[in-house]
């Protein structure tokens, strides 16, 4: 995981989670909490989260992944393993050299940390169970284990007093507080350790999000789940009755890939892969009970203008204006023709590099290039946008492409025994996988031995099996692949009645 700053804000003891976004330096000193630092820790701080019922405490990291706490600790929420209040910033020792893959804070108050190895801490308040140890109070980090002992925890939220992990096979574990069935699994019964939401079986969630008392989950398909309070229409089922077990809500047709929820209202939000942003729940006094697409660009807008106090959901990410990292300026530099000693023709199109990185970054230009003198290397193997995304790659380490052109570069990375790119690739191509194209999309990850794809693709065709079934790419699918697929469909029980 890249580093993250998480900069969030509570008020009144209720929980605030976030994403990522970006925020410059000299921002982390409009929080008042960052006026007890001094210019010197400033700049060296990587990763914040500053919360309380007034933002009087914050927990931060730095350049060399120490962290460090500081203000009124509240109940101990601090970590430090007591109830002082501190105006100069004390290292938290528990958790040293551990990187911070992102955090939560829910009332209480209580704490829920999740490091880059996958690891679960919390401490704080835990009336509720909502720390997840089976213990009543827990005043220093400790590492949440029962099932998730062995588990990679990928993402974590806070309820109200309530916790709730995914992990990377994607199943969903809750503990805490469960009046208003926000643990989503089927009762009202509180849970004093990490339980799983059986009724999730088989539905592999990405993300989550929680609200004061209501939860939604995000699955690699694009498909939203929610469960909880539902006074306000937060749910956006069309209704205002809570639920206790994962209930589906529909977007339009879109696919979903952002879900937000806010401490301060009951609301929810979500942007579909075109861009469009919707909004349900508590709006203004108002109760929205179905989603409602509104005018705005990204979920952030959603609860600065309707969140009381405006508050922002996200993780911000902090770094320096005045330095480039070894990794930016080599971003920089693809294809600038004024330092490039190498040009690719494709499609009678240049793409500019640079010999000495691609032979670093590739085994392939490693030995193609080794005793070549040529500036200029003609393509017609892939093209244009195929090869560009490849070469960007090797400077970035990310790929921009649609699914449909992440085929062709899915093609590349098998022929250059690309692993890491490969799995870029797939996890492209399952964005855009729809009824029409999921036959197109499983012959590809056949063909090119993607098997984590292929996996996927085999799995959307079973839960849409009907639709598939009738479309144009059934009709003309390979005769073995056919024939493996409906051996394959009727070993899972595909066909029975």
């Amino acid at each position: 995981m890249e580093e993250e700053l998480s900069l969030f804000y509570g008020e009144s003891g209720k929980p605030v989670q976030a994403t990522v976004s970006s925020l410059k330096m000299l921002d982390v000193g409009k929080w008042p909490i960052f006026s007890l630092c001094s210019e010197e820790e400033l700049q060296l701080i990587r990763q914040a989260c500053v919360f309380g019922s007034a933002g009087n405490e914050v927990l931060y990291s730095t350049v060399n992944d120490e962290i460090f706490v500081l203000g009124t600790n509240c109940c101990g929420c601090l970590g430090l393993g007591d109830i002082q209040s501190t105006i100069e910033p004390r290292r938290l020792e528990s958790l040293s050299g551990k990187k911070i893959a992102c955090l939560s804070y829910g009332s209480g108050p209580h704490v829920v940390l999740a490091t880059t190895e996958g690891e679960v801490f919390t401490w704080g308040h835990n009336a509720y169970s909502q720390l997840g140890n089976g213990t009543t109070n827990q005043p220093i980090p400790r590492r949440v284990t029962a099932c998730l002992q062995n588990k990679v925890v990928v993402n974590i939220a806070c309820g109200q007093m309530c916790s709730v992990a995914v992990v990377d096979n994607g199943e969903v574990y809750v503990w805490g507080y469960n009046g208003n069935g926000q643990l989503g699994i089927g009762s009202n019964g509180n849970q004093s350790t990490p339980c799983r939401i059986a009724a999730l079986q088989g539905i592999r969630v990405q993300r989550v999000a929680c609200g004061y008392a209501h939860t939604l989950v995000l699955t690699d398909e694009g498909q939203v789940y929610v469960w909880g309070a539902n006074s306000y229409g937060q749910l956006g089922t069309g209704n205002k009755s809570n639920q206790t077990y994962p209930t589906p809500v529909t977007v339009e047709k879109e696919r979903i890939i952002e879900i937000a929820a806010c401490h301060s209202a009951h609301t929810s939000a979500a942007k579909t892969q075109g861009g469009h942003v919707y909004m349900w729940g508590q709006c203004r006094g108002q109760s929205v009970i179905l989603p409602h697409l509104t005018h705005f660009s990204c979920t952030d807008d959603v609860f600065a203008c309707f969140a009381t106090p405006a508050v922002s959901w996200r993780l911000l990410s902090v770094e320096p204006d005045d330095h480039l990292t070894v990794a930016e300026s080599l971003k920089r530099e693809f294809d600038n023709p004024n330092t490039a000693d190498l040009k690719f023709l494709v499609d009678g199109k240049y793409i500019y590099a640079h010999k000495v990185l691609l032979k670093i970054r590739c085994e392939h230009f490693r030995s193609s290039l080794e005793d070549s003198e040529d500036d200029i290397v003609e393509m017609s193997e892939f093209s244009y946008p195929v090869y560009r995304a490849f070469l960007e790659y090797l400077y970035t380490d990310s790929i921009s492409l649609s699914p449909e052109e992440a085929v062709g570069l899915l093609d590349l990375a098998t022929f250059y025994r690309e692993n890491r790119l490969k799995k870029l690739c797939q996890q492209t191509i399952k964005q855009g996988i729809c009824e029409e194209n999921a036959i197109a999309m499983l012959s590809a990850a056949v063909k090119y031995d993607a098997q984590d794809l292929e996996e996927f693709c085999f799995r959307f065709c079973i839960n849409h099996l009907t639709v598939v079934t009738q479309t144009s790419g059934f009709a003309e699918m390979d005769h073995d692949l056919l024939k493996n697929f409906i051996s394959k469909a009727s070993r899972v029980g595909a066909f029975k009645k």
